[in-house]
């Protein structure tokens, strides 16, 4: 994985799933640690957790509700639960995204 992260964050387990990311668990939400690729595109998909990111290097494009936006470094975005959406990374991108489970 590329991220520049210290290597605590380095030494927790990678996530398994459509991108690189170190996941730290906590109750009720996980914390990734992501990074992308310059080029990486995920699809149109909507997941069951409230997601808030903030991106520490490289810039996301996040399309949601129709909307087009570009997330740029120290910035926070929010994905609500079950909203479809996609993402691109046109430059190397690390971030910060908190998964918030729903309550049960």
């Amino acid at each position: 994985m590329a991220g520049k992260y210290p290597d605590k964050i380095k030494s927790l387990p990678l996530y398994d799933g459509r991108f690189d990311a170190y996941k730290l668990e906590a109750k009720g939400s996980d914390v990734l640690f992501a990074s992308y690729p310059a080029g990486t595109s995920i699809p149109p998909h909507s997941h069951d957790t409230d997601n808030y990111g903030v991106i520490t290097r490289g810039a996301l494009i996040l399309t949601m509700n129709g909307t087009t936006t570009r997330v740029a470094i120290g910035e926070w975005y929010h994905v609500p639960a079950n909203v479809e959406h996609s993402a691109e990374f046109e430059i190397e991108t690390d971030e910060i995204e908190f998964w918030f489970h729903k309550n049960t």
